[in-house]
């Protein structure tokens, strides 16, 4: 199955395209403010020491795409596709971050609406995983219409550990859109 993990993707507001060696400065202006990762599981990514490799794992991993703030022409946080441990058939989604001064709003849903067409093109289902602690993160896949699956200890970055896992199918992410 072929799937394009790094497409260009664009909405009314924002654009999504691939990250790019030349995006870690203003990933890190973006991703420079301690509340953002607050209920992340780390917690001082807004220092430019612990910022680095996590930039270096999502250039290197592959399927991150930038956020672009189509009014302002600036990136505003990132997301990421990828195959999940716990459901290789399938693609996830995570890795995600916003500048703060973008919550509160439709910025992650239309973000996440993007990527989630995007998927749908090729798979069934889309997994989330969400650190126990991030409330706001859970809280937004929920209303994507996502389903609390579990909780379970998984090794996304090199080290197991806890994360809430919730399922979005095809069908239930159809009628979300289509009651906006």
């Amino acid at each position: 199955m072929s799937f394009d993990d790094q497409p260009r993707l664009e909405g009314e507001t924002l654009i999504l395209r691939g990250i790019t060696g030349q995006d870690r400065e203003d990933l890190h202006r973006a991703a420079n403010a301690p509340e953002i990762w607050a209920g992340h599981p780390s917690k001082d990514r807004y220092k430019r020491e612990v910022f680095d490799p996590y930039f270096d794992m999502l250039l290197r991993e592959g399927g991150t795409l930038v956020v672009i703030d189509k009014t302002s022409a600036k990136i505003i946080g990132c997301s990421r596709y990828y195959v999940g441990p716990d459901a290789p058939e399938d693609i996830s989604i995570g890795f995600t971050f916003l500048n703060n001064l973008y919550w509160g709003g439709t910025v992650n849903f239309h973000m996440k609406q993007l990527m989630l067409d995007h998927a749908f093109q090729t798979f069934d289902r889309v997994w989330f995983h969400i650190a126990p602690d991030n409330i706001r993160s859970q809280k937004a896949t929920l209303k994507l219409g996502a389903e609390f699956v579990g909780e379970d200890e998984i090794d996304l970055t090199g080290n197991p550990a806890p994360w809430k896992r919730f399922r979005l199918d095809k069908a239930v992410w159809q009628k979300v859109k289509a009651a906006q």
